[in-house]
């Protein structure tokens, strides 16, 4: 068996990572790795691959950096040339990137059998690219691997499965890929360096989607929350160049927070090993905030992880000041460290049942 993966950000990269490692348990399958360089930056280096035991890409298309028209069709075109050379058993997409969406498209073209990891995860806001590109991704594909119940749950309220060019779509409940990889690398986290803490009990912020950095007054009434908070809690916040020239083009105050440079993954693993409590508009870091049990406050009016909503150990709060403020106030009640038995995303299993699930597929 052939697999081409196709990946395009870093956080793509690590979980695949788990999925690579796995692959490379078994003779029979050999796996191709495209790096479409959706988003390449210096921290995916020769270096970032051997430090995440990932193993290279085969290939790298360089494509980045362009409009959501110009890139996707790039790498339609330059995904459909590895195909046909490399005449892949399979191809397998991550999550929702513009990446995933070319290589979906790719296979269902060339029919050629498509496996979406992190597939039936939904925002329900169609304004967000990402929400577009993992719709018309499950759409496509011909195996599911959903990474909770609600994400089976999402796809059959759509009327799925559907029948595609390869035949009727399967849908597994295979687990999360992130925490493989959380429960992977937290034996080689890392405290980031010139990180001064002035306390144990800090909070870790991010903040980089483009709802909130490029909407002034959410900005604003976020930091304004933050800076409050501050005054009792160090909070620590990685800050992305690109957000820090916004923030200073608003002239928006940030004296009481701990300002440091982005980090790489193992230094995240470290800092939210140690935070007391997350609060971010990031997707992924909202969930592994659950895998090391600790509670979060989300950024965002909405979150594809509604069960961690439910289950009470993550709050919406969205840009409104005084939302932030009272989720502070009252997330210190929230009892997390009792739902840390709960198998919500698979228990670190999933890699290994989605090479299960592609060797089965067809017997």
């Amino acid at each position: 068996m052939k697999i081409l993966t196709i990946l395009g950000a870093r956080p793509q990269f690590i979980k695949a990572g788990s999925v690579s490692r796995e692959i490379a348990k078994h003779k029979e399958i050999k796996e191709i790795i495209v790096h479409t360089g959706q988003h390449y930056d210096t921290n995916m280096s020769e270096i970032f691959f051997k430090e995440m035991q990932i193993p290279k890409p085969n290939y790298f298309l360089g494509i980045g950096g362009k409009s959501h028209g110009a890139m996707t069709g790039q790498m339609i075109e330059k995904i459909e040339e590895l195909a046909l050379k490399e005449k892949p058993d399979w191809i397998m997409v991550y999550g929702d990137t513009n990446s995933t969406l070319a290589g979906s498209i790719v296979a269902s073209k060339l029919h050629i059998k498509l496996a979406h990891v992190e597939a039936g995860l939904r925002s329900f806001n169609m304004k967000m690219p990402e929400e577009v590109n993992r719709i018309l991704t499950d759409r496509v594909s011909n195996i599911l691997f959903c990474p909770t119940k609600i994400a089976v749950e999402n796809l059959k309220k759509e009327g799925y499965p559907f029948n595609t060019a390869n035949g009727e779509q399967k849908i597994v409940n295979v687990g999360d890929v992130m925490q493989d990889g959380a429960l992977f690398y937290k034996q080689f986290a890392k405290k980031p360096s010139n990180l001064e803490l002035k306390t144990s009990n800090f909070i870790l912020c991010t903040i980089h989607r483009a709802e909130n950095t490029d909407n002034p007054k959410r900005l604003k009434a976020i930091f304004e929350a933050l800076n409050e908070i501050a005054k009792e809690q160090q909070i620590i916040l990685p800050l992305h160049p690109r957000t820090r020239k916004i923030i200073d083009n608003l002239e928006l105050k940030i004296d009481n927070l701990t300002i440091i440079e982005p980090v790489g993954y193992l230094e995240m693993i470290w800092l939210i090993d140690n935070c007391s409590l997350v609060m971010t508009d990031s997707g992924g870091l909202q969930k592994e905030a659950f895998f090391f049990n600790k509670p979060c406050i989300t950024l965002r009016d909405e979150t594809e992880w509604v069960e961690l909503v439910e289950l009470g150990v993550n709050i919406l709060v969205g840009a409104n000041k005084e939302k932030i403020l009272n989720a502070y106030k009252t997330v210190s009640k929230l009892q997390i460290n009792n739902h840390k038995s709960l198998n919500l995303y698979g228990g670190g299993k999933a890699s290994e049942n989605i090479v299960k699930d592609l060797i089965n597929f067809d017997k």
